[in-house]
Formats: structure tokens, sequence, C-alpha cells
């Protein structure tokens, strides 16, 4: 059956048996067929690493904008989790010699970054779930940590997304493939999002909220700014267009969650988005909280879903000191290839 159908179905009763077993299958039979899969974009390859070795015990994948907001993550969660490193070893990136995405290892928790927009997001996307896929990992948890403007909202406020909605208040991701247009339900997991939010507790000096998120393809005129390069439309608009947002149920805009959500609920991969306000867009357009406010409330997503980590591995008696692989090399000529094709487009 042809993807290109103008919209793309979900799961059918037929093809959501095939994830029973848990791990993460492909919707490409091309795959199969290839000598090696090179994830170009992660300086990874099926037979350069061992990759089930490598990432097998992964049940978090962990995705935030910026490789330092990720890096600072992957300290904070294996404090949390109690995770120990080898005598004498630091976490690593793995990714590093793509220099295009950052990646932590934490035991079974992945800390990568994406970037910033839907085409960086998609990118990462099709080859983060290629790795599950190779690696043969078992219902695997993605969540994105991020940051957003509220609608509503006041800056410091936790958003966990119940629906992901693009520029046009649809929930699904549009996409163009040899020239057709067709859209791809944006749906996460509800009951994730319930879990997540019960987890968010009185003694928190924030709210913790869910809500419907606009995505948008830009920072500035798309998401009805007025201090970009260009604007033509006037503040009344503005606020006409934010009050139509409210009264749709949105609460937040950011620039990635459709995409994210669309591509998770293609693969069957359960799927979360759990970012903080930086402000509120009723107020204003631009982020001008001092440094050390905007550092302590972007940790604010960070703890909630270190606080979900913590009570599943807990949950399946496996929070506790864990001694993990910081890699894999099955193959030193391919890995050196490998490593040498994603240096060769910086």
């Amino acid at each position: 059956m042809s993807l290109l159908t103008g919209n793309s179905h979900s799961l059918s009763e037929e093809e959501l048996d095939e994830y029973s077993d848990g791990t993460v299958k492909l919707r490409n039979s091309n795959i199969e067929l290839m000598d090696q899969d090179i994830l170009y974009h992660l300086a990874l390859g099926s037979e350069s690493h061992d990759l089930q070795e490598m990432f097998g015990d992964v049940k978090f994948v962990c995705m935030g904008g910026t490789p330092k907001r990720m890096e600072n993550f992957a300290h904070f969660i294996m404090n949390e989790i109690g995770y120990k490193l080898p005598a004498g070893t630091q976490l690593q990136d793995i990714s590093a010699y793509s220099y295009r995405y950052s990646m932590y290892k934490v035991g079974p928790v992945l800390c990568v970054s994406h970037g910033m927009g839907t085409p960086s997001v998609s990118i990462l996307m099709h080859e983060m779930i290629k790795l599950m896929y190779h690696a043969k990992c078992k219902d695997p948890v993605f969540i994105r940590i991020g940051t957003c403007g509220g609608v509503g909202v006041e800056g410091g406020t936790v958003i966990i997304t119940e629906d992901a909605l693009d520029g046009q208040l649809r929930n699904s991701h549009e996409f163009t493939i040899l020239g057709e247009t067709i859209h791809r339900p944006a749906k996460l997991d509800k009951k994730l999002a319930r879990e997540l939010k019960a987890l968010a507790t009185a003694d928190d000096p924030y709210d913790t909220i869910i809500g419907k998120t606009l995505c948008t393809n830009d920072f500035y005129e798309g998401q009805g700014r007025l201090d970009g390069a260009f604007c033509e439309f006037s503040e009344n608009d503005k606020m006409a267009y934010l009050e139509k947002l409210r009264d749709n149920g949105v609460v937040n805009i950011e620039m990635e969650s459709t995409i994210f959500a669309a591509l998770t609920h293609h693969a069957g991969i359960k799927a979360a988005v759990v970012c903080v306000a930086l402000l509120n867009r009723l107020n204003g357009d631009q982020v001008n909280a001092p440094k050390e406010v905007m550092h302590e409330w972007q940790q604010r997503p960070q703890i909630l879903v270190a606080r979900y980590i913590r009570k599943v591995l807990s949950h399946n008696g496996q929070l506790k000191s864990l001694f993990g692989h910081q890699g894999s090399i099955k193959s030193p000529r391919r890995f050196k290839l490998v490593q040498q094709e994603s240096q060769a487009h910086e």
C-alpha cells in the first residue's frame, strides 16, 4: 500500500499486533536489503557498531533542543537514578563525530539534542527510531523536554502536551513526499501525559498543566510576533489570533511537537512532550527573564521527567546502581568509514 494516499491512516489492529512483543518495527522493507544502515547524523552504523550491545537496554529517549541542555540533563538523571560510571570514566558524547547532534547514554536513558524546528527533529527522529530497531529495544518511551511560549500561561509553568496542533489547528503533521502532500496524525500518549501530570506535587513552587500545543514553522511571523525582521500585521491582529488559540484550548506555542508526535505515533512508540513556558505571549513577545531565572525554569520539566523515570524503574525493580557501556565497536574499519562519512559534510 502506498503511503501517498492524501491522509495517512492510524495504526490498524492488525498493524498494532506487530508491536505486541515491544520491539520497534520499521515501515520500510528496504532497510533489510542494505549491507549496512549508516545513521549518518548520529555517527553510528548497524555494522560498524554493535548497536544492540550499546543500546539494547534503553527504555527512555529524552530529547531537547541544545547539546548543553541534554548534557546537563544526562548528569542530572545520572544522580536521580543512581547510575554509576565505571571507575576512571566520564560521560561521553556518543555522536560527537557527527558535529550535528549530541547523545549521552545514562544506563537505560538516552539524552539527545534535536536542534530547533521540525526539519531538524525529523532527521533525528528517523535515525533514533532506526536505532531503536537495530538495538532491539523493547517498549522505549520518547519524551521531548523543551521550552515554549505560554498562551495565557505565565512564565515558569510546566506544560504537558495533550494534542499537538499545526499552524491551521489540525492535529496532524503535513509532509510532502514525492511531490504529494500527506498528513500523519500527531498523536501523543494521553495516558503517559496523565501519569506525568500526576507526578506534580503541591510542594512544587509552580503550576504543571495539560493542554494543547501549537507547533509552528517559524519563531517570528509564524507565532504572531511583532519583533521580527518583517511584520505585516497589527498588534490587534496578533492579539485576536492569540485569543483564538486560547479559545481552541491552546496553552503554549513551540516548533517541534507535531513532527515528534507524528513520527512516534507512526512508529508505534509511546511519547510525550513536556515544556516550560518562558513568557506569557499575551503580555509580550520578547523573552527577557533574567538568565538565572531561565536556568531554573528549564530545570522544571527535567525534574518532572526524572520523577517519571524513577517511578518506572522503581516499579520494575531497576532503581539501583547501574553499570552501562559507553560504546562497542564491532568493526573498526567500518567504524572509521562511518566517522569519515559523518565528518565529510560539516
